[in-house]
C-alpha cells in the first residue's frame, strides 16, 4: 500500500482523482490539499463523498506533505508547481503534476503561450511527458512526470500513429476539438455560467490556444521534425467529454503492383493496429464507425476512428475520451501505476457510464 497526496482535490480534477484513487486497491490518500477550503470536511466539499472520504481538506504545503507520502498528484493551475518544487522534495517522494509547468521542454515557449514566468526551469529536462502509450518506459524511472492536457491527449493520441509512420503530412494537420465545460475548471467564471453555455455552442483561443504547441512538440518528436498545426477548440454544452476531429493530407506509398496511390483503408487500420492493438486504452473503431463522447464518458478510454477521403486525398482522423479521466485523473493515475509497477490499468477498469 502506498500513500498519495493531492494538492488541489476539491478542484474537477482533483475531485477525480479522489473517486479513482478510493477505489485503488494499492493506495490510501493521506492529504486532501485545498487552499480555498482549509479544515473544512471534504465530503462538504463533494457530497457524493459523504461516508467515504471522513478526512478535512489541509492546505498546500507540499514540503510537509513530500515528508508523508510516496507520491504527490499536483491538480493546480499553471505556475504553482513550478514555484515550489524543489529538490529535497523529489528526493522524498515522487511528483506527478496535472498543470503544465513541466510539458514543454522550451521555457521560452513555455512563458510565451501561459504568460508567467517559469520559477524552476532546473526540472524541466528530467520532467517525462505522461503519455503513457508513447513514454511508458521513461515514465517507469521517472521522478517528476508532467501528465499531458486534455485536448492534447486526445489530438495526440488520434495522429500518432500515422506520423510517426510517414502516412500523412504533419504540417497539414488541422485538429478540431470539443470540450465539455469540466475542462475549464471549477472556478467561477462568467463565460462559463449555464446561461452563457447552455444552448450555445462557441470556439475560443483561436490561433492561441495554450495546448498548441504541446501537441507540436510532441507530434513533432514523432515525425523527427519541426511540426506547425491549426488547432481550434469548443466549448460545448456538456459536463465532460472531448471530441476532436482532425484532417490531414495523406502521403502516397507505392502498392504491391508497383503503383503510387493513397494508402488504403486496410494499410491505415494496420498502422492504427501496430501501435494500439495491445494498449488497454485506446480502442481502434471498426470501420465506418466514428467514436462519440457518450461511450468513453466516466472511463479511462480512447475511441479512435478515421475515414479516408479519396477525392481530396486526405484523412478525417477522430478521437474521444473523457477529458476528467483519460485527460487528466486517469492517465495521472495510469502514470502512477507505471512508477510503482502495479497494472497500469489498475483502479482504471471503469465501463463508460451511459446514458
Amino acid at each position: 500500500m502506498i500513500k498519495a497526496g493531492i494538492i488541489g482535490a476539491t478542484g474537477y480534477a482533483g475531485g477525480e482523482l479522489v473517486r479513482i484513487l478510493l477505489g485503488h486497491k494499492e493506495v490510501e490518500i493521506k492529504w486532501y490539499g485545498s487552499r480555498s477550503y482549509i479544515d473544512e470536511k471534504y465530503a462538504n466539499v463533494y457530497r457524493n463523498m459523504f461516508q467515504l472520504v471522513e478526512d478535512t481538506c489541509l492546505d498546500d504545503n507540499i514540503e510537509e506533505l513530500a515528508k508523508q507520502v510516496d507520491v504527490i498528484f499536483t491538480a493546480t493551475p499553471q505556475g504553482f508547481l513550478a514555484g515550489v518544487l524543489t529538490e529535497d522534495i523529489l528526493q522524498h517522494t515522487k511528483v506527478i503534476d496535472l498543470s503544465a509547468d513541466y510539458r514543454l521542454k522550451d521555457v521560452k515557449t513555455y512563458e510565451e503561450w501561459y504568460k508567467i514566468e517559469h520559477k524552476s526551469p532546473q526540472f524541466i529536462e528530467e520532467a517525462v511527458y505522461g503519455l503513457c502509450e508513447v513514454n511508458r518506459e521513461k515514465v517507469k524511472k521517472a521522478r517528476l512526470v508532467a501528465n499531458p492536457g486534455c485536448y492534447t491527449t486526445c489530438s495526440i493520441l488520434t495522429a500518432y500513429p500515422l506520423v510517426k509512420e510517414g502516412l500523412i503530412d504533419p504540417n497539414t494537420l488541422i485538429v478540431d476539438a470539443k470540450s465539455g465545460t469540466s475542462g475549464a475548471g471549477r472556478g467561477a467564471k462568467v463565460p462559463n455560467l449555464f446561461c452563457e453555455v447552455n444552448e450555445n455552442m462557441k470556439a475560443y483561443g483561436v490561433a492561441t490556444h495554450r495546448h498548441t504547441p504541446e501537441i507540436e512538440e510532441q507530434l513533432g518528436y514523432a515525425a523527427g521534425e519541426q511540426v506547425v498545426i491549426n488547432f481550434t477548440p469548443h466549448l460545448v454544452p456538456m459536463n465532460r467529454g472531448i471530441l476532436a476531429t482532425e484532417y490531414a493530407s495523406l502521403k502516397k506509398v507505392q502498392q504491391p503492383d508497383g503503383s503510387v496511390t493513397y494508402p488504403t483503408y486496410e494499410q491505415v487500420k494496420a498502422v492504427y493496429d501496430k501501435y494500439y492493438k495491445d494498449e488497454y486504452f485506446v480502442r481502434v473503431l471498426d470501420k465506418d464507425q466514428c467514436p462519440e463522447t457518450k461511450w468513453v464518458e466516466g472511463s479511462n478510454f480512447v475511441d479512435i476512428g478515421f475515414k479516408i477521403d479519396e477525392r481530396t486525398g486526405r484523412i478525417i482522423m477522430m478521437g474521444a475520451i473523457d477529458n476528467l479521466v483519460k485527460g487528466a485523473a486517469g492517465q495521472a493515475v495510469q502514470n502512477m501505476n507505471l512508477l510503482f509497477g502495479f497494472p497500469e490499468n489498475e483502479g482504471l477498469q471503469l465501463v463508460p457510464m451511459f446514458p
